[in-house]
């Protein structure tokens, strides 16, 4: 009797952990009429989400150079790590969404020359599609950003350029831009600059370049996002984050800076995951 009444509870406290797992959907589509073309996007969506009525906070999650809307998913394991920072406690309940930023161009800005906006995109359609097709809280306090490279340096730009829109930023390993004007020749040999003038050239290296954001940020800004910085030893990209921690120390600016023995490798970013989903965790709570 007790072996039957054993078997039943572990049966029972089985089949409670095997439902209580979010789910992922890593193909799904959106018109754009800026890019005049279909965009892929990835969703996580919580373990609770399709038994309760509640809006969730979300958190938009962008891939590397060279990945696309799936990355996070594949290699980053978002699923098994989310639900375990959930379930566990260390994380709230929350959407995540994954765009794809590797079709028709790769990147997260607008072109020099204006004719490929991804930027615009991003802001004007697939924030406003997102948070009308789910059940999403779409105040401030209630929306994070964070990516690995290409998607760190996408973090570090958006969460810069717009404050007023996210609570909590997490670059990772990013690409940071030009980190000064003289940086910008390699830029320049892009195919999408072969005619931009000087003039241009400056006005890009203004917009993109982390390092100057910072060093120019207005000081009502200072404290409008929480930073949470995180980029590994061995990493090519080392110089850029820590140059740009520099910065943010000697403005002033509120952030937590984190350096890890490792590369530019998925067993680094899969390790910093969790605690990105705490650190803005805490801010969905009320701390």
């Amino acid at each position: 009797m007790k072996n039957l009444f054993l078997s039943s509870f572990f049966f029972s406290l089985s089949f409670l952990m095997m439902a209580q797992t979010g789910k992922v959907y890593d193909n799904l589509t959106m018109k754009s009429e800026i890019l005049n073309m279909e965009r892929k996007f990835a969703i996580y969506l919580p373990p609770d989400y399709e038994t309760s009525q509640r809006d969730y906070p979300v958190l938009y999650l962008l891939h590397g150079s060279g990945d696309n809307q799936t990355g996070w998913v594949q290699f980053g394991e978002i699923l098994r790590i989310a639900d375990k920072a959930i379930l566990e406690g260390s994380a709230t309940s929350m959407i995540v969404v994954m765009p794809d930023a590797d079709t028709g161009q790769r990147g997260y800005f607008n072109s020099i020359s204006g004719d490929w906006r991804y930027e615009d995109f991003f802001f004007q359609e697939l924030m406003p599609f997102i948070e009308n097709e789910y059940r999403i809280r779409k105040d401030k306090r209630y929306r994070a950003v964070a990516g690995l490279s290409m998607g760190g340096g996408g973090a570090f730009v958006y969460a810069l350029r717009h404050p007023e829109l996210f609570s909590s930023a997490c670059p990772l390993s990013a690409s940071c831009g030009p980190l000064s004007m003289e940086d910008m020749d390699r830029y320049k040999s892009r195919e999408e600059m072969n005619n931009a003038t000087d003039e241009e050239i400056e006005a890009y290296y203004k917009k993109h370049s982390v390092l100057y954001m910072v060093k120019n940020m207005p000081d009502e800004q200072k404290k409008a996002v929480r930073w949470f910085i995180d980029c590994g030893d061995d990493d090519f990209l080392y110089e850029g984050n820590s140059l740009v921690h520099i910065e943010m120390r000697k403005n002033n600016i509120p952030h937590e800076y984190r350096v890890r023995n490792g590369g530019h490798t998925w067993t680094y970013w899969r390790e910093s995951l969790p605690v990105v989903l705490s650190f803005i965790s805490d801010a969905f709570h009320q701390y």
